[in-house]
């Protein structure tokens, strides 16, 4: 017989993290513990409240299928009681980590795969005026990151991308709009990224409006995240987006991020590995996704005061394994 628990966690942040969408003080995140014959699995979720989630319908989802999980209710069949999401995702990567503890191994073993010695991560510059985000670009960059992927609204992308590029002129730099721009102007913003050699460009438009990136001739890739979920969007992204976003929290565990990045990599897409704000519990439970992807963005617990134990060990731009 297993034992499930579930609760709340609040994280405070050291610094702000401000994006398009708003400002965040700390990351609220929801833990699950599967327990059985004396082993326990752990898993971890970021309620967000873009698609609809918080704290409480989070918990009351895992509640809906508390009894089948401590029946037994496995991988499997934990796909069909949840939908893709937060909820899911803390259930699927518990059960994941409770047979790999099973097994004497960790996840990553249990998955077949062979991790690097280290990662290298994105580190966020979050919005502000020009002159703090190419300070805060240059001071990253100082500190050793070479990856750095600059958060806008839909103010000063010419003032703030500019003074950021004469900052880090060798740095690579991912922009994410985070939905916040429209379709008029975009083929000018794309190419003045292009220009500053930008790598990526990721989710400018509301994911409503993806219909405007069909056909639409752009100088850089584009990366879809919130307008992709798991394998059932893809067939609405072809023609419209070059590279994914995969989180756990928006496939609703490792189970189908797995799935989702071969599926992706089928129909010719690239692939970032992302994250939301979180504990070093749900990067580890993403790990295996890192070897396939072309940008880890997984600096989630980096923005933490302190860390959930134990820690994943990060530097400036690099997760060590």
């Amino acid at each position: 017989m297993r034992s499930l628990r579930v609760y709340e966690e609040a994280w405070p942040l050291h610094t702000p993290f401000v994006i398009a969408r708003g400002t965040r003080s700390e990351a609220k995140v929801v833990v699950v513990e599967i327990e059985e014959d004396g082993i326990k699995g752990v898993g971890e979720c970021t309620p967000y409240p873009r698609y609809g989630e918080s704290i409480e319908s989070v918990m009351a989802q895992i509640a809906s299928v508390g009894e089948k999980l401590e029946s037994g209710a496995d991988l499997e069949a934990i796909q069909q009681l949840l939908p893709p999401g937060a909820a899911r995702n803390a259930v699927d990567c518990a059960l994941w980590d409770l047979e790999a503890r099973k097994a004497g191994k960790s996840v990553v073993e249990l998955t077949g795969v062979t991790l690097p010695a280290n990662v290298t991560t994105a580190q966020t510059v979050v919005i502000g005026t020009p002159d703090q985000m190419a300070n805060s670009a240059k001071a990253l960059w100082d500190k050793g990151a070479r990856l750095l992927k600059v958060k806008l609204d839909d103010h000063l992308i010419s003032e703030r991308m500019v003074a950021i590029r004469a900052a880090v002129p060798e740095a690579t730099l991912i922009v994410d709009a985070n939905e916040s721009w429209k379709s008029e102007g975009l083929a000018a913003r794309c190419q003045l990224l292009a220009d500053l050699n930008v790598a990526m460009l990721e989710q400018p438009l509301p994911a409503s409006e993806d219909e405007a990136l069909a056909n639409f001739i752009h100088p850089l890739p584009i990366c879809a995240d919130e307008s992709c979920h798991t394998r059932e969007s893809l067939k609405w992204l072809t023609g419209r987006y070059e590279m994914i976003n995969i989180k756990l929290d928006k496939t609703g565990g490792l189970t189908e991020a797995l799935a989702l990045a071969e599926e992706a990599k089928t129909q010719g897409f690239a692939l970032m590995l992302g994250c939301m704000l979180c504990t070093s519990r749900a990067i580890r439970s993403a790990l295996p996704l890192t070897v396939q992807v072309r940008f880890a963005d997984l600096d989630g617990p980096t923005w933490l005061a302190a860390d959930s134990e134990p820690a994943l060990r990060f530097g400036t731009g690099t997760l060590y394994l």
